[in-house]
């Protein structure tokens, strides 16, 4: 594994951590490459059920691309590195388990695409975000144009992208942009309080939910409902379904085995 991606494991929760703090976890061709090997081996793990993305030290989450490596460029090549980026932003969201950000700093340009792509962001109140991209004549092309909308609507998408600013934790929280701001130094124990929330539930049914929610978030009501009413029905011939039941009826917590 790359030493600029790091994956830590602490029974079904994965820490994966983007490692090049003295460039403020800017995202070059080796980031990206670790990132994708990081999440590819994830996905493939059914043990693990939760992974937090972050980025190391105390200064940024990750402060965009490489735009040194990327000034040098050619039209042809950016497409490949484009190409890459959005295929990273792509497996985070499709991740079976449920990828949560913790945003420890900046957040911006590609660091604010990487963190689209999570289910959930959880910020430090010193956290800043912002997709730049146009200040350098260039657009956002890891996806910020298409979930930024989905998240916050077009309206603020379009002000955001259109006049290249940051904003702070508190107006990003206002915007639905974040799930939920914390002060820095409590950031990591705020992500592990979710996490231990989420886990808490049947395993089964939080990747049906995600399956769901990402397979038809483009989709009309009716093609929503139905995959609703198919993954539910599902759900109901497991015993982890079984047990959750059981143990509300008999006022204790349910132990699920993920079957």
């Amino acid at each position: 594994m790359s030493e600029l991606v790091l994956t830590t494991r602490e029974g079904p929760v994965a820490t994966v951590t983007i490692n090049r703090p003295q460039a403020l976890n800017a995202l070059n061709q080796g980031v990206l490459e670790g990132l994708a090997a990081a999440f590819a081996d994830l996905a493939a793990d059914e043990s693990c059920r939760v992974i937090i993305l972050t980025g190391a030290g105390d200064r940024a989450f990750i402060a965009g691309a490489d735009i040194a490596a990327m000034a040098k460029l050619s039209a042809e090549e950016a497409r490949h590195f484009m190409e890459l980026g959005q295929s990273v932003c792509n497996r985070i969201e499709s991740a079976p388990q449920i990828v949560i950000g913790a945003i420890n700093g900046y957040a911006l340009g590609g660091g604010c695409e990487v963190a689209l792509a999570c289910d959930l962001r959880i910020a430090s109140d010193r956290a800043k975000i912002g997709l730049p991209e146009v200040t350098l004549g260039i657009i956002p092309a890891w996806g910020g144009t298409q979930r930024l909308p989905r998240i916050v609507g077009i309206g603020l998408a379009k002000q955001l992208i259109y006049t290249g600013q940051q904003i702070d934790a508190v107006e990003a929280h206002r915007i639905g942009l974040f799930n939920q701001i914390v002060p820095a130094d409590e950031l990591l124990p705020a992500v592990r309080s979710l996490v231990d929330t989420i886990l808490h539930n049947g395993p089964l049914a939080l990747r049906l939910a995600k399956e769901v929610l990402e397979a038809t978030k483009d989709a009309d009501l009716a093609v929503g409902l139905k995959a609703e009413l198919e993954a539910e029905v599902r759900l109901f011939d497991t015993a982890d379904r079984i047990e959750g039941m059981t143990a509300f009826v008999e006022r204790r917590r349910p132990k699920y085995q993920g079957k």
